[in-house]
């Protein structure tokens, strides 16, 4: 279907390359994620970024807060090189990542982004040296550097010295609306500090991260009016499951509707025992819904009623989503626009055969008392009709050859 809305404009940052990604300028919005583990933990770290990267992360940020991890850094860049996954490491750093960096050279050299937060780094007595040679690691390797202040780690002599000015003032703001403005302040005033230092503007990402939507919303409206850097959007500890999801979701829609945001992250808090790849399928998802990229097929289902009191076509819809999700590391190597199919799968008569004309490929399942039979429509058009017990895989072949005969294939 050609899509007869405009998409929304972006707004206008500079483009900066971390590894082999461009983020910023009138790139795609990017995906990013990060890991879990002890980093100094090789075998298990390198497993995860490896899960993280196939499932579409395309920069995985990975801790590195002691002489241990930022020793294993390399060795775990080595193993992703040598498994044929060139993925960009980023490493977050807090409170001693200039010693870090100065200790361990090859850290310094194997990560793609340095991830920095002025409140943990560039406070206290000597809280400019240590920012300073941060920055200087950075230029020295030529590294990108993400400026991002969050609520839990603001720098609270600024927030001391703006509340007291506020105090005084004839019209004074709430003490939220200060603690917006500082929390921008802080981001603003390091991103120009580090380019004193010598860091490229370009060289040069920021965030600033809260975990309510609305102060989200309201900081990055102010963050993206006064500046042009590359900007990185998450609800941060958004929380766990549907709550995590709706909140992150919630935020991030508005803001990238208006242009705001070069890439995203969702901080989702993984429930006990699944897979920790959930977030990376939610900004994907949240960047397909909206038009503004795509990754995999999508599976329209309808969610039920009274006429569909057999729950085979749940059943089906959930097969064909997985199906597809499997099936695109293959497909996105030999097809050129198959991340942009859509297919239906509805459960009875009222709704099926119209939404299944409008997908790309769909099939109406047979709702309570209707005839067992399933037309599968192609294009607007009804091809086959499938019955028995071999839908799943009849129709899964149909998908095959839908694809193979519609995609271009890649030389």
């Amino acid at each position: 279907m050609v899509n007869t809305y405009t998409l929304p404009q972006r707004h206008q940052t500079l483009a900066v390359k971390v590894g082999n990604i461009m983020i910023g300028g009138n790139y795609p919005i990017v995906v990013q994620s990060m890991t879990n583990t002890d980093t100094a933990d090789v075998v298990r770290t390198v497993a995860q970024i490896a899960e993280l990267y196939k499932a579409g992360s395309e920069l995985v940020r990975i801790t590195v807060n002691n002489i241990e991890s930022a020793q294993a850094v390399p060795e775990v860049k080595q193993r992703l090189d040598k498994m044929g996954y060139d993925v960009p490491l980023v490493g977050d750093f807090h409170f001693n990542g200039h010693k870090l960096l100065e200790e361990v050279p090859e850290c310094a050299q194997a990560l793609a982004k340095y991830r920095i937060n002025p409140g943990n780094v560039g406070k206290g007595k000597n809280g400019d040296e240590k920012f300073e040679k941060l920055i200087h690691f950075a230029c020295k390797y030529d590294k990108a550097v993400r400026i991002g202040v969050n609520w839990g780690s603001l720098d609270q002599s600024l927030l001391a010295t703006r509340l007291d000015e506020n105090s005084h003032s004839k019209r004074p703001k709430p003490i939220k609306g200060v603690m917006h403005d500082v929390l921008i302040e802080s981001a603003l005033s390091s991103a120009i500090k580090a380019e004193s230092y010598g860091l490229a503007k370009d060289r040069i990402i920021i965030s600033c991260k809260l975990s309510g939507v609305q102060d989200l919303i309201h900081v990055y409206r102010d963050l993206a009016s006064q500046c042009n850097y590359a900007l990185h959007l998450g609800l941060t500890e958004a929380g766990m499951g549907s709550k995590g999801i709706v909140a992150s979701t919630a935020a991030l829609a508005v803001l990238l509707q208006e242009g705001i945001g070069d890439s995203i992250r969702i901080s989702l808090t993984p429930e006990p025992g699944t897979a920790r790849e959930k977030e990376v399928i939610v900004a994907q998802e949240i960047l397909q819904s909206m038009g503004l990229r795509s990754f995999t097929p999508q599976v329209i289902a309808c969610p039920g009623c009274g006429r569909t009191s057999s729950d085979y076509f749940q059943h089906l819809a959930n097969d064909i989503q997985v199906y597809l999700r499997q099936q695109m590391p293959i497909w996105k190597n030999q097809y050129v626009g198959v991340e942009d199919m859509s297919v239906a799968v509805m459960g009875c008569v009222v709704n099926g055969p119209g939404e299944s004309k409008q997908a790309n490929i769909g099939i109406s399942l047979p709702g309570s008392g209707e005839k067992p039979v399933a037309p599968v429509y192609e294009d607007g058009k009804k091809t086959v009709t499938l019955k028995g017990n071999n839908i799943v895989e009849e129709f899964q072949a149909l998908i095959n050859a839908y694809v193979e005969r519609t995609y271009a294939l890649l030389r």
